[in-house]
Parts: C-alpha cells; structure tokens; sequence
C-alpha cells in the first residue's frame, strides 16, 4: 500500500471570500482524487481542529489546533507537522510551503508568484515568508504542481525551477453548479435581489491587481447610453478606496453597483444573469471566475496576459490590461452586439468542457507516481 498526505489545513470551515481560491481547490482535489488513485492507495487528509468535511475514500487527521489562523498553520506545518509525515510514503504541500525539515518525499503545488510578481499587494512578512519557503519547498520537492502553463513559466524564470520538473495541472469548474440556468431560475433571482435586467458582471477581491481603474475608466468613456449596469462583487481588499474614489471621480455611483462578497452558492445565479463578464486582471494564476462565467453561458472579455488566455482560448475577446481605447471599444460592442453575444456564449460553453476535476485530480495523480519513480 501506498500512502499519501496531504496537507488540507487550508479548507476553510466558514463562508467568506476566503474560503474561495484554495480552499476550493483543495476540497475538489480531495473530492476527486480517491475516484483517480488505485485502490491499494491510502489518502490522508491533515486538516484544522475546525474542519468537519468528510470525504469518501480519504481518511481525515485533525490537528489539535485552529490552524484556520495563519501564524498557528505555519507554526504547525513547521514544527509539528514533519512528527507525522513518517508515516506516509508521499506528502502533497497543498500550496506553496512544505516543512523546512521533511523527511518524505514530496509534490509541492504552486498557484501563482504574485509574491514576486506583485510583492506590494502582500505585507512584508508574508511576501518574505511565501517567497523563501516556497523557493525552498519548491528545489527540494520532487514535483511541483502548477494550476497553468503561465506559473509553471514563472516557476522555471523566476525561482530557477528546472521545466521537466513541473507538472501542470489546470483547475476546473463544479459542473454541479455551474451551468446555464432557466429563464425562469434566472428571473426569479434577479427578482430576488432587485437586479437590473441587463447588467454586467465583475467577481473577484476588489485589489489593484484587478485593474477595476482602469475598467471603470473605460466604462466612464462610454457614451450613458450603452452603459449597462456595472456590478463589481467581491469582498474589500487592499486598495478598494482607488476603486470607490474612481467611482465618485466619474460620478458613477448610480451605475456601478458594488455588493460585496458574492457566497458560493449564489455565484452560479449572478453569472446567469449577467450579460458579460468582464474581468481585467492584470495578473491570475488561473482565473477561474473566467471559466465558471464560461460555464454558465456568459460572454467573456478579459486581458490577454499571465495564465487568462489559457481558460478564454477563443471564447470571449482577450485585451491588452493597459490599452484604454481597447477596453472601451469592446465595451461599445458588448452593448451593441447581440450577434458577438450569442457566438460567445457558444464557444464559452464548449471551451469550459475542457476543464474537469476528473482531469486535474489524474494529473496530480500522475505527479504522485514520477514523484516515487513509478511508471505513468
């Protein structure tokens, strides 16, 4: 028998913003995985004291303490955590860190190098923290797993992590939950929370990394007429008074609508609803609110940079980040082109089919074998 940890301690146990990014990963990953394994396989799940999920054919080992805290998670990885990993073959670093002393052999998975990439978004112990624990997770690990082809470039240009050593394993979509949903499902929601019939839709941290400035700049330049509705849901990050000042600055209050966090379980409702998605990020180590918008019917304009044009592909038009004129003047066709909005959706819908969880979990499982040498 073969047995893996994997260190799971950044589930969440409560509905927030954060407990999207990772925490959905790591509970897809650990829903799919024992579907992927063989059956002389053992998974051991290493979770917080808060941690009630329970998934089949994955045992779970609760640590004693909170580790929904950072500074108590990393005190455990570090300190307590290495005591259990003898007794695993294999130990999964679920994001970015493993134990500085570890005695198993191991597969790291790497989201992003925003920490390098975009170190003033982090406070400075945190970006020294990821940036120096992640280099050395990642030169000591026998895999690493990267969520796209963009971090698995960075990995190789900007921690000297040789290529052949990367494995990608792209993220999916719940196709439980994300799916075109009824006129009649879509009109009672939107009736539910008083939204406009025609609006556009943003979903993600509001953060400068985000680039909603420069959105809102373009959206400014549109004439009245063609602007739909603005709807920017997410939590408050760092730099959301630029965005609430850019709002105030183009006298916009009326026509951006900003909700805050967005839970899981509407998500699926507000995408139907919308009748673009807009998302001008300047840097994602997947973006999958791109792929779950796609999922569920809804055109896509996005940036043409770091790992976005992988979920797009051609499904929706991929813009320059910094090229004003560019995001306006697809604004203007969004509002005016149903025939670009039907064919959007069409090729949206079958580029999402692309993506799996059944796919992403064989490929992790794949790393697991090169990690122990065993054929793939």
């Amino acid at each position: 028998m073969i047995h893996v940890g994997l260190n799971a301690h950044l589930l969440s146990s409560q509905a927030s913003y954060r407990a999207a990014g990772i925490h959905n990963v790591v509970d897809h990953l650990l829903r799919y995985l024992p579907g992927e394994v063989p059956a002389d396989w053992q998974l051991t799940a290493m979770v917080g004291s808060r941690i009630q999920t329970r998934y089949a054919g994955v045992r779970i080992q609760r640590a004693s303490l909170n580790t929904e805290n950072p500074l108590t998670r990393i005190v455990w990885e570090q300190a307590v955590q290495p005591w259990h990993l003898r007794n695993f073959d294999l130990y999964h670093a679920m994001a970015f860190v493993s134990p500085l002393v570890n005695p198993t052999p191991t597969v790291v998975t790497v989201y992003d190098l925003t920490f390098m990439r975009y170190p003033e978004r982090l406070s400075t112990s945190r970006r020294l923290y990821l940036r120096l624990l992640t280099h050395a997770s990642c030169v000591r690990a026998r895999r690493i797993t990267a969520i796209s082809h963009s971090t698995a470039s960075d990995l190789t240009a900007l921690l000297g992590i040789p290529h052949d050593r990367i494995d990608v394993t792209p993220l999916a979509y719940d196709e439980a939950r994300f799916y075109p949903r009824t006129a009649a499902e879509t009109a009672a929601f939107r009736q539910l929370r008083g939204l406009p019939e025609r609006f556009w839709l943003f979903v993600g941290t509001i953060e400068p990394r985000k680039n909603l400035t420069m959105l809102l700049d373009a959206y400014a330049a549109l004439p009245p007429n063609l602007r739909l509705p603005l709807v920017l849901g997410g939590g408050r990050g760092w730099g959301t008074d630029e965005v609430e000042a850019r709002i105030k600055r183009h006298n916009l209050g009326g026509e951006v609508i900003m909700p805050g966090f967005i839970a899981g379980d509407e998500l699926p409702l507000w995408y139907n609803n919308a009748e673009v998605f807009v998302y001008p990020s300047v840097f994602e180590g997947f973006g999958l609110p791109v792929l779950e918008a796609m999922a569920c019917g809804t055109p896509v304009i996005t940036t043409n940079v770091s790992s976005l044009p992988e979920v797009a592909q051609q499904a929706g038009m991929c813009l320059p980040p910094d090229d004003l004129m560019s995001w306006v003047n697809a604004l203007r066709r969004a509002a005016q082109d149903s025939e670009w909005r039907s064919a959007a959706r069409t090729r949206g819908l079958e580029e999402a089919k692309k993506f799996n969880w059944q796919t992403t979990a064989f490929k992790t499982y794949q790393s697991y074998r090169r990690a122990l040498a065993l054929p793939t």
